[in-house]
């Protein structure tokens, strides 16, 4: 499984209803589990974002699906960004000719 940090910023239909994010973090929750992914992590933030998940999921095509799914609802829009943890690093960079 591929790892994935989420960026999501509220929209105008979002920020009107924010009151209601914590049953639709498991509403979201519950998709990725239906998708064969997982969220592992999930922040409110301060600052441009205004909340972030970490999740992994089993290839890239999946968790555009599932970003996308959650996008489509209107509340919010998102910017999602592939992770490696500090093995995949290694790996990775091990491979540099």
């Amino acid at each position: 499984m591929s790892t994935y940090v989420t960026l999501w910023e509220f929209t105008e239909q979002g920020s009107q209803t924010v009151r209601d994010s914590p049953e639709r973090v498991d509403r979201i929750e519950e998709l990725f589990d239906e998708m064969g992914g997982q969220l592992e992590e999930f922040y409110m933030l301060m600052g441009r974002y205004d909340t972030m998940t970490i999740s992994d999921f089993p290839d890239d095509e999946t968790a555009a699906q599932a970003v996308l799914a959650v996008t489509e609802k209107g509340n919010v829009s998102s910017e999602t960004l592939k992770a490696f943890s500090r093995e995949a690093s290694r790996e990775l960079l091990g491979g540099i000719p």
